[in-house]
């Protein structure tokens, strides 16, 4: 159920990667990790997204949103990123 989009061509400006997590929890561990693996510019921003037609407060996923110029755009680090988000039952998403 993981979908990873291939990085852009040399010379163009990838858009953020965002990792889609299920809980606030999950979120706050990966952004500490990557935090912790990457020397990020620009810390991960976590934003909670409710669910379509969602009104319960407990169906939303929380992204972690990362725009950090620094931060390798190359297939290794997506399949890395996606890997993590996996490991906390989520997934990688290239917007």
């Amino acid at each position: 159920m993981s979908e990873t989009n291939h990085p852009t061509a040399a010379g163009q400006t990838p858009g953020p990667l965002v990792l889609v997590l299920p809980d606030r929890e999950a979120a706050e561990e990966v952004a500490e990790e990557l935090a912790e693996t990457y020397a990020l510019a620009r810390e991960p921003q976590l934003v909670r997204e409710a669910l379509a037609g969602e009104d319960d407060a407990e169906d939303a996923q929380w992204l972690v949103v990362l725009e950090d110029p620094a931060l390798p755009g190359d297939e290794a680090t997506a399949a890395a990123l996606d890997s993590l988000a996996a490991e906390h039952e989520g997934w990688l998403e290239r917007s």
